[in-house]
């Protein structure tokens, strides 16, 4: 019998530890202190008689015992947490997500999420960044994040992925902005006027300025921002036309502050994906990718 040796909370913080770089660092993650974190290691290399890991100036080394052991470590403590699934005792899994999502969940779905998620694990902690997604595709990559909502392409592969949806572009503008067009709205004429949109580097504003620039016109008026929200709102103020996924459009053209201006071209739609490390990352990390999946669908935010 195993009786006292070990403990899951000691391979916790093993596998903590290894996952965050430090001591300190697995603390705060775990909601312990530092102290308790050595004690826990401690104790674990000394009921199993072998040395984990060696600190040195504040760096960790894993021993060769350690990296054998570590993918054990992760195998139990996944087993845990299915027990919990199969009791039906999600409520005692009381750990942090560390989530990071895009402006367009942010605006379409994701308070419905956070409401699922905390139904599903109520002891959930959710640590929240919303970002331009090659910067929370790097935060995923470094292993800063657990979990990203994030829109395609990406540079950085990762081992799991579920397609959340694909979201439509359409041009939008202030009635009174709208009128001065004919339509349906062409390209030419949509440059000649202030366009509002994403920043440079995302695929829509690659795609608009190399369809300009083969239809030779104009591309000084473009007008490119890391906020889409501050796009759509400088369109509701006259300021020009936004192009902007529908999902993030749709409730200000049911109040009429916005028009859907029908057009010539638009950029291919946006593809959102859950995106995590199933290497390394706890069960309920995949399982909130799921809850991801299921809250869009229901939402029907990718439909406009």
């Amino acid at each position: 019998m195993i009786r006292n040796s070990i403990n899951l909370k000691q391979l916790e913080a093993f596998v903590a530890v290894v996952d965050f770089g430090t001591f300190r660092n697995a603390a705060a993650h775990l909601g312990t202190t530092q102290p308790n974190i050595s004690a826990r290691i401690a104790a674990l290399e000394s009921g199993i008689d072998a040395l984990l890991m060696r600190r040195d100036a504040g760096s960790v080394t894993l021993t060769e015992k350690g990296r054998t052991l570590l993918p054990a470590a992760r195998r139990v403590l996944w087993s845990a947490e299915a027990f919990l699934e199969e009791a039906h005792r999600t409520d005692l899994i009381a750990d942090k997500l560390r989530l990071g999502v895009t402006e367009i969940v942010a605006g379409a779905w994701l308070n419905a999420y956070l409401r699922r998620l905390r139904e599903v694990y109520p002891s959930l902690t959710v640590e929240l960044t919303v970002n331009l997604s090659r910067e929370i595709e790097r935060d995923l990559a470094s292993g800063d994040l657990d979990l990203s909502l994030q829109t395609a392409p990406f540079a950085i592969d990762m081992p799991s992925a579920i397609e959340l949806g694909e979201y439509e572009y359409n041009w939008v503008a202030a009635p009174f902005v709208a009128d001065e067009f004919s339509s349906p709205l062409s390209l030419a004429d949509a440059m000649e006027s202030a366009v509002l949109m994403h920043a440079k580097h995302t695929t829509a504003s690659v795609e608009l300025l190399e369809a300009a620039r083969l239809r030779g016109l104009r591309t000084d008026r473009v007008v490119h921002s890391n906020s889409l929200a501050s796009c759509i709102q400088m369109a509701v103020d006259g300021l020009g036309l936004a192009l902007a996924p529908r999902a993030l459009t749709a409730r200000l053209v049911s109040r009429g502050e916005l028009h859907v201006m029908p057009s010539d071209w638009r950029p291919s739609p946006l593809r959102i994906f859950a995106r995590y490390d199933d290497r390394r990352a706890p069960r309920f990390v995949a399982a909130a990718a799921r809850l991801a999946a299921e809250v869009e669908r229901a939402s029907g935010a990718h439909l406009g």
